[in-house]
């Protein structure tokens, strides 16, 4: 591996100029080794894959498709540091203020939905009113706080008032200066599934296989038509990866889906991915089994868990 970028090759871009006091920086822990990069060097690659990749500076070096090494010259402290980067996986990312202390704040805001054909208790409206009474005795790491937890409508648009409203008011309580990261994570109920799954994607297209819970059924509808067709899929900026791997760690039946199916659940998450990007949030969803194939108090484990993994992955 060689050398491949320097803050000084930044500099003589203009990215910045002699004597800022840079204080954004990128917190990166891989296999033990931890290091901060300012964050103008490093960026999210496309939609398509969730890992990190760097900057295409002073000549990007990637040794057999699987680390890059990159030093960096900082400017004032003359200090080298060496950055490892797993291409195709996620690494831990935390986003922080220099010389700041402790974990970046991590809000993460729940919902569930109600009863609805065929499911006559939904195991995701249990989860999620039970759930802060949960943590509250569990713990969370610190720096880790569960918003609000909303139960919504089984519907498509009529679910869409109270979604919006919650979603809004994440906004109206953020302060502006804050570096507090936004999680919106939503369950919802797959009554096929033997396991949990990660969902990694929404896609503008709403067909109902039967009549929400308030009676509507599209059919091969675009969920935004600003949107554009209904082949506009949304993915979630969570890093999904590294979310698995930690619940799998934990002895969780858990899978990454790329399908959120055509009803209801997906018709929610496209908007609040949609509503996520717009603001600088993250949204996330899982589906979850009936309680008769993983019982109530695994489920609530699974839960806090998820919690846990997605702070940690922020």
């Amino acid at each position: 591996m060689r050398e491949v970028a320097s803050l000084a090759s930044l500099m003589a871009m203009g990215e910045c100029s002699r004597g800022l006091n840079i204080k954004r920086k990128i917190h990166m822990s891989f296999n033990g080794i931890e290091v901060d990069v300012p964050s103008m060097l490093l960026k999210k690659r496309d939609r398509n894959h969730p890992e990190l990749s760097i900057e295409s500076v002073a000549g990007l070096s990637v040794e057999n498709d699987y680390f890059v090494q990159m030093s960096l010259g900082l400017v004032h402290t003359q200090a080298l540091i060496a950055v490892l980067i797993k291409i195709g996986n996620c690494i831990r990312v935390r986003n922080e203020d220099m010389g700041s202390e402790g974990p970046k704040a991590v809000t993460i805001h729940i919902t569930g939905f109600k009863k609805f054909q065929g499911v006559a208790e939904n195991p995701t409206e249990t989860i999620v009113n039970n759930l802060k009474d949960f943590v509250e005795r569990r713990g969370l790491p610190p720096g880790v706080t569960l918003g609000s937890c909303t139960i919504l409508e089984t519907a498509g648009d009529g679910a869409l008032p109270l979604l919006y409203q919650t979603l809004e008011s994440s906004i109206s309580r953020k302060d502006g200066t804050s570096n507090e990261q936004v999680v919106w994570l939503h369950f919802g109920v797959n009554s096929g599934a033997p396991k949990f799954a990660i969902e990694q994607q929404a896609v503008n297209e709403a067909t109902f296989r039967c009549p929400d819970e308030l009676g509507w059924q599209p059919q091969q509808a675009p969920i935004v038509s600003e949107d554009g067709g209904t082949t506009r899929a949304r993915e979630t900026s969570c890093c999904i990866e590294g979310i698995l791997k930690l619940l799998k760690k934990k002895g969780f039946d858990v899978t990454i889906s790329d399908d959120a199916g055509r009803f209801v659940c997906n018709y929610v998450y496209y908007h609040s991915l949609r509503f996520a990007e717009q603001k600088g949030h993250k949204s996330l969803f899982v589906h979850v089994p009936l309680f008769s194939r993983i019982d109530e108090e695994t489920q609530m484990r699974f839960a806090a868990s998820l919690l846990e993994a997605i702070a940690s992955t922020c």
